[in-house]
């Protein structure tokens, strides 16, 4: 279906976004992985993806914080794969605390990764995306680009600004072969959220099973996780000519959180 068409994956070294840029992968786009990792680890990933699915992968260290590094992560892209056909903007940080306790170089640090990057890797690939009158841009943002919870001041502002900019870019492509949609996924078991669960297992003194349950009973009303095949399954819809009229939607895949 993607055959020929050519993607980057924002933090796509481990968790949500490997599982993304291997759907894509295995639906015939070339890949540009992003993040950073044992280099090692990160090479094995490359080529296992590449020769498992016959397509084209390379992979940049770009720092999503850094405008300058994104822009060269796309002209990387175009000179390595041809263009950028797909931008799935995936990469992320998190740090929880009450606002008047919150540090402020945190707040720095989230907000250029979880939305600024956005827009800086949008605003690189776009003109390519207007000359070819072809794109697709999926913008990762969470259950928390929807509502709030209390402790992650800069996680959910950033959240939500990620969708207030899909609606802004799929305005001003409307007319275009060009479609931006975010995704909005409750609790995935990655290792950002693996960190949460440690933390409230060590905070409350108990097992592991029994934070993660605590963890989707407060929110997740399926109590149970969304997979990052799930979240990868969207997004590869979303890529399809079937989604070609589904502009600026926010689509939850949270087990019912927002339905509450």
């Amino acid at each position: 279906m993607l055959k020929d068409k050519n993607a980057i994956v924002t933090g796509s070294t481990s968790g949500i976004g490997l599982g993304i840029a291997r759907a894509l992968a295995r639906h015939g786009a070339n890949i540009m992985l992003n993040g950073f990792g044992d280099l090692d680890d990160i090479e094995r990933i490359r080529s296992e993806t590449a020769e498992q699915y016959g397509v084209a992968v390379s992979h940049s260290g770009a720092d999503m914080s850094k405008p300058a590094e994104i822009r060269e992560l796309a002209e990387q892209t175009v000179a390595e794969l041809g263009a950028v056909d797909i931008l799935v903007n995936n990469a992320g940080i998190q740090h929880t605390a009450l606002v008047e306790d919150f540090p402020t170089e945190k707040w720095d640090a989230i907000l250029a990764i979880n939305l600024s990057s956005n827009f800086h890797a949008i605003r690189a690939v776009m003109p390519g995306m207007k000359r070819r009158n072809w794109g697709r841009i999926v913008n990762i943002a969470s259950a928390h680009g929807l509502v709030a919870s209390a402790t992650k001041a800069a996680y959910v502002t950033a959240k939500h600004g990620v969708v207030g900019l899909t609606k802004v870019v799929a305005l001003e492509t409307a007319t275009t072969g060009i479609t931006c949609n975010a995704i909005c996924p409750g609790w995935v078991l990655t290792p950002l959220v693996q960190k949460q669960v440690d933390a409230l297992a060590q905070r409350d003194r108990i097992p592991i099973e029994q934070a993660k349950e605590r963890l989707l009973s407060e929110k997740q009303p399926s109590r149970a996780f969304v997979t990052p095949e799930q979240v990868a399954a969207l997004t590869v819809f979303l890529c399809s000519e079937d989604a070609a009229q589904i502009r600026g939607a926010a689509l939850s895949i949270d087990g019912g959180w927002v339905a509450q």
